[in-house]
């Protein structure tokens, strides 16, 4: 007779981007202000604090191949993923957007009002990884740098 094992308790731990030169992808994160951690891992794999999840670079290639994935063709279009920089003012999701281009990232939509209240733009990382930069209703973000949801 089996037993039933529990549940786990679902949590989402670290976000990785397949990076093309992770010297590059390392200096322009390092340049948006984010925290790198752990660097004795020197260029084999970066890892960030962002004050919730990890955010690590990986060498594309090799996490294909870690994922059990073809590395090619590389995806030129939508992957399907983005990643939020949310923030509490839209002269903050101005001046992130400014900023991040500044940086080396490409502008990919220009900060606008959305239909649901809020006000988002979007920038692309070296690798074409796109980021929404939002403020919007019911999404804060705490002095913890945590995201806080309404109820």
């Amino acid at each position: 007779m089996s037993k039933e094992l529990p549940p786990p308790v679902p949590r989402l731990t670290v976000i990785t981007l397949g990076v093309s030169d992770i010297r590059a992808s390392i200096a322009f994160y390092d340049t948006l202000g984010f925290s790198r951690r752990l660097k004795a891992t020197g260029e084999a794999v970066a890892f960030y604090d962002t004050g919730g999840p990890v955010f690590a670079l990986f060498h594309w290639d090799q996490l294909a191949a870690d994922a059990a994935l073809p590395d090619k063709p590389r995806p030129t279009t939508f992957r399907g993923i983005t990643l939020a920089w949310n923030c509490a003012t839209r002269e903050e999701v101005d001046a992130v957007l400014a900023f991040a281009v500044d940086k080396g990232a490409a502008l990919l939509k220009a900060a606008h009002e959305t239909d649901y209240g809020g006000y988002s733009g979007y920038f692309a990382d070296p690798d074409g990884h796109p980021w929404e930069v939002v403020v919007a209703p019911g999404i804060e973000v705490g002095e913890d740098r945590r995201v806080h949801l309404a109820e």
